[in-house]
């Protein structure tokens, strides 16, 4: 049997519902072959990076115990955004639902495909925080502390959400 991997998942919704969305996408996460949720962060609203003509998003971390491989995972990850309707029509456009595999284990892989530690998220307050809330301790691959990385990024876009009634 395969060993067991640490991947870390970002989340993220700005249309349709975008709370059930997360939720949904987080109970999913936990029914993936080969893979158990084992938590996951407070959700967050954001500011949408890229084009201001999109609403607000929601956005969590999920960290998943797995004995898939990156890019069986990310295969995974991309089935559930098709499930949920997504629809690639602009870089950085609304959707109904991203998964965003962040951190697989410490491997840093640079594929086509997939890319890890992701490239973008050491700039984006909606991953490192809820990131950090999880896992302080966390260290990215070359050392950086995910807590620090985190405490120099301006929140002021971003807002803790209170679940759904």
């Amino acid at each position: 049997m395969s060993p067991v991997h640490i991947a870390w998942i970002g989340l993220g919704s700005n249309l349709d519902g975008p709370h059930d969305h997360v939720e949904r996408a987080l109970d999913e996460l936990d029914a993936l072959p080969l893979t158990r949720r084992r938590r996951a962060s407070r959700r967050y609203a954001s500011r949408p990076v890229g084009p201001a003509d999109q609403p607000d998003f929601v956005n969590a971390v999920a960290e998943l115990e797995t004995r898939l491989s990156p890019l069986a995972l990310l295969d995974q990850l991309q089935a559930l955004e098709q499930h949920h309707g997504r629809v690639r029509a602009r870089r950085w456009g609304p959707r109904t639902l991203d998964l965003d595999l962040l951190l697989f284990d410490d491997r840093q892989l640079s594929t086509p495909r997939l890319t890890l530690p992701h490239p973008e998220m050491v700039r984006r307050a909606f991953v490192l925080v809820p990131l950090a809330e999880l896992a302080p301790e966390l260290r990215l691959p070359d050392g950086r502390w995910i807590e620090a990385l985190a405490a120099s990024l301006d929140r002021r876009d971003l807002q803790q959400v209170l679940p759904s009634p």
